[in-house]
């Protein structure tokens, strides 16, 4: 193996499949499944997971509500895509534990940084949930964070449109280049969207690669815990 423990970020797209909203029955086993055959290996996995297939902030802003409230919801909304999730890989024998950034004990564990990694340890998945808690910072920021507060060796990126990063839209641009590997100023330079500036920036001090790739190709997740040269990968330094 490649890496020993992994934060998964999961868009809310990725988890809508070809219908683009709610969550696809069809990618919630794919998913779940394999999660599943990584953590047969003995690779500890953290999954930080979107909302963008039930609320996203930034429409409700558009909409003119307030931006704070639009972004607690797309909280709530990740908090959903969690339990989906985590009851997905609980029906195949693996052991979750869902934790919120938002307090409500009644549905899941309140984050707590010892014992996520307590949990880690011990050989279960663990689920971050309603993004860092605060408005203003998106799931991929949660991800760069939890990655670093978890000690984790690398955040991959499953996608469910695009099988790694490139110069422009593919499916717009048909002269659009596919990167195998760049660097976070590479990135933030060329205003490539991989992931927002400040979760780019995050990942970049703390020295933490990150893995682009689909996560609609089955396996896709056990050949990068491997190290099998899919996607993009992008580091700290060239």
């Amino acid at each position: 193996m490649a890496y020993k423990r992994i934060v998964l970020k999961l868009s809310g797209e990725a988890l809508a499949g070809e219908q683009g909203f709610g969550l696809s029955p069809k990618v919630m086993r794919s998913v779940a499944n394999q999660v599943k055959n990584v953590a047969d290996l003995g690779v500890e996995i953290a999954i930080v997971v979107g909302g963008g297939n039930i609320w996203r902030g930034k429409i409700g802003h558009e909409m003119g509500m307030d931006r704070a409230n639009a972004d607690y919801m797309g909280m709530l909304a990740t908090v959903m895509n969690s339990l989906a999730l985590q009851d997905s890989l609980e029906q195949i024998g693996i052991e979750t534990r869902v934790q919120t950034a938002i307090e409500m004990r009644q549905v899941a564990e309140p984050y707590i940084r010892r014992k996520a990694i307590r949990h880690l340890e011990k050989g279960r998945v663990v689920i971050f949930a309603a993004g860092v808690g605060n408005p203003y910072f998106s799931t991929d920021t949660t991800a760069a964070l939890r990655a670093a507060e978890m000690e984790a060796e690398i955040i991959l990126m499953a996608k469910n449109n695009v099988d790694g990063v490139y110069s422009a839209d593919p499916r717009v641009d048909q002269d659009a280049v596919k990167y195998d590997e760049l660097t976070y100023l590479d990135v933030l330079k060329e205003g490539l969207a991989v992931m927002d500036s400040t979760a780019s920036s995050l990942c970049m001090d703390n020295d933490i690669p990150l893995l682009v790739f689909s996560i609609m190709e089955e396996g896709n997740i056990k050949r990068a815990v491997l190290g099998e040269p899919i996607g993009t990968i992008v580091r700290g330094k060239a």
